[in-house]
């Protein structure tokens, strides 16, 4: 089980509800390159059933859609899933930052601290998608230490399976 506390350092955590369902879909709306290159598409109805899904054979108790905030602002959006595709592995199935906190290393340093954290409770590795050809994403994911280890066609839409060993 993860403790979302301990997700970060300087930012506190909490699990994002369909509460805050209007506030993710402005982030989201904002960050128009991330879904030049992705099928996805934000609406309140897409949100909320991203909130509830799980990869094949995961339990909705091991899925952690949580906010990062500096007090009342909404910073990042994770949702992270614990135990999959092994229970060595953690998986980020989407990560997002708010537009007025880009460009500033905050999305790098979040990631470092939850590498971090899911290293010291055993995780060995951590997974996640890009869309081929997005290259903001891309260069993110790789300046913090990801490598492609596979690509995989999704209904004409490529994703390239990025892995950090920890």
């Amino acid at each position: 089980m993860i403790d979302i506390s301990k997700l970060s350092q300087q930012y506190s955590v909490r699990v994002l509800s369909p509460n805050d369902v209007d506030e993710i879909l402005a982030i989201c709306k904002s960050n128009n390159l991330f879904y030049k290159y992705t099928n996805a598409n934000p609406t309140k109805e897409n949100i909320t059933e991203d909130m509830n899904i799980t990869p094949p054979n995961v339990n909705i108790c091991d899925k952690y859609y949580v906010g990062f905030y500096q007090e009342d602002h909404l910073v990042a959006i994770l949702d992270l899933i614990d135990g999959w595709p092994d229970e060595k592995i953690a998986y980020i199935g989407f990560f997002m930052m708010n537009l007025d906190f880009q460009g500033k290393n905050i999305g790098s340093t979040i990631i470092k601290d939850i590498i971090s954290y899911l290293k010291q409770i055993g995780k060995t590795k951590v997974r996640l998608a890009i869309d081929k050809g997005n290259p903001q994403s891309y260069h993110f994911w790789r300046k913090n230490g990801f490598k492609v280890i596979y690509e995989k066609d999704l209904d004409g839409w490529t994703k390239m399976v990025a892995e950090l060993a920890l």
